[in-house]
C-alpha cells in the first residue's frame, strides 16, 4: 500500500510539473487572454504581476501546486466562471459518453478476441481482424460524419448532433450529471429515449475504436494462454472445450485484460475531444477545443489535469481490482 500511495504521489507531482511547463511553453499569452491586444502596457505589466508571471520559476509552480492542492485552476476568460466549476459541469457528459463506448468495446471485443484466438488462421479470425484492423486505423472524425450522413441525415434511425433536444431542456433535475440515468430517477422516459437516441451513435463510434484495440489485445493474450500445457491436461481430463477455453485460459488473463480496460477507459476520456466536435457534444473535449482555440490557458490546464487524475485514479482502481481476479495478486499482497 505505502508503494501504491508513494507511486500516486510521484505520479502526481509529475503530472503538475507537466501540465505547468506546458503552460509557459505554449505560444499563448495568459496575460493578453485577459486584457486584450489593446491594452496599454502598464495594465499588461500590471496584470502580469497580479497572476504571479513577474515571479522566478520555482515560485510560480509552488503557488501552482498549492493552488492545484486546492482545486484552484484559476477563471475561465470564456465563461468568466472558476475552471473547476466549469469542469464539474462538462466533465459528466464526457464520463457518460466514454462508459456506453467502454460498455460496447468489453461486451463485444472480449468475445471476439476469444473467437479470433481459438479459430487462429480461419475466416473468423482473419474477418474480426480486419474489422478491428479497420476500427483501430481509422480517424473518429470520418467515421463521425459518415454515421451522422447516414444513419441520422438518410435513415433517421437516431437522433443528431447534441445531447438532448432542445425542447428536453432543463426538465430533468441535476443530479448525477448522467442525462439518462437522472432521467429514469424523475420518471422522465421521453428525456430519456431522447437522450439514448442522441447518445447511441457517438458511443457505438467510439465503441467500435475501443472493440477493436480491446479484441486484438484479448486475442494476443488468448493465443498466449492456449499453447500452455495446463490446457492440454484440462482436455486430457475430459472437460469441454468450452470450458477450457472461457473459464480456464479467459480467466488467467483477466489481470491483463483490466489494464487494457483502464486504458482504454482513460484514452476514451482524453480522445473524445474530435467526437464531441463532430457531434456537439457538450463535453470535456468540446470544452478544452474550445479553450484552446480562444486561447483559455487555465480551461485547457484544468482539463488537462483532470485527464491526468482520471488515469491516476484508473491505475489505483486497477491495482485494487488485481487480487479480486489473480489469488496469485492477494498472495503476494
Amino acid at each position: 500500500m505505502c508503494r501504491l500511495l508513494f507511486s500516486v504521489l510521484s505520479t502526481f507531482l509529475g503530472l503538475t510539473c507537466v501540465t505547468f511547463f506546458i503552460g509557459r511553453v505554449i505560444p499563448i499569452d495568459p496575460v493578453l487572454a485577459i486584457v486584450g491586444d489593446k491594452a496599454s502596457m502598464a495594465t499588461y505589466n500590471r496584470v502580469r504581476s497580479e497572476i504571479g508571471l513577474d515571479l522566478p520559476i520555482p515560485v510560480q509552480y509552488w503557488r501552482y501546486l498549492i493552488k492545484v492542492l486546492h482545486g484552484d485552476f484559476g477563471n475561465s476568460v470564456i465563461t468568466s466562471q472558476p475552471v473547476l466549476q466549469d469542469l464539474l459541469r462538462v466533465f459528466p457528459a464526457t464520463l457518460e459518453l466514454s462508459l456506453m463506448a467502454l460498455m460496447i468495446g468489453v461486451i463485444f471485443g472480449i468475445p471476439l478476441g476469444v473467437i479470433a484466438a481459438t479459430h487462429r488462421g480461419r475466416w473468423q479470425d482473419q474477418v474480426i481482424r480486419f474489422g478491428s484492423l479497420i476500427g483501430y486505423s481509422m480517424p473518429v472524425f470520418w467515421l463521425g460524419l459518415i454515421g451522422l450522413l447516414v444513419f441520422y441525415a438518410k435513415l433517421g434511425w437516431v437522433e443528431g448532433p447534441g445531447r438532448l433536444d432542445v425542447s428536453y431542456d432543463d426538465i430533468v433535475p441535476v443530479v448525477t450529471g448522467l442525462i439518462t440515468v437522472d432521467s429514469l430517477f424523475a420518471g422522465e422516459h421521453e428525456v430519456f429515449w431522447n437522450s439514448l437516441g442522441h447518445l447511441v451513435l457517438p458511443a457505438a463510434i467510439l465503441g467500435y475504436l475501443s472493440l477493436a484495440y480491446v479484441a486484438r489485445m484479448t486475442r494476443s493474450f488468448m493465443l498466449g494462454q492456449l499453447k500452455q500445457e495446463y490446457i492440454l491436461a484440462t482436455l486430457a481430463k475430459g472437460l469441454s472445450p468450452f470450458r477450457v477455453v472461457w473459464v480456464h485460459a479467459l480467466g488467467n488473463v483477466w489481470v491483463q485484460l483490466v489494464t487494457v480496460i483502464a486504458l482504454t477507459f482513460g484514452s476514451l476520456l482524453e480522445g473524445a475531444v474530435l467526437t464531441e466536435t463532430v457531434f456537439a457534444w457538450p463535453g470535456l473535449g468540446l470544452y478544452m477545443k474550445n479553450s484552446l482555440f480562444n486561447a483559455d490557458l487555465n480551461a485547457v490546464l484544468g482539463g488537462t489535469m483532470l485527464v491526468g487524475v482520471v488515469y491516476i485514479g484508473l491505475n489505483m482502481l486497477s491495482d485494487l481490482i488485481y487480487p479480486l481476479v489473480d489469488p496469485r495478486a492477494r498472495e503476494r499482497r
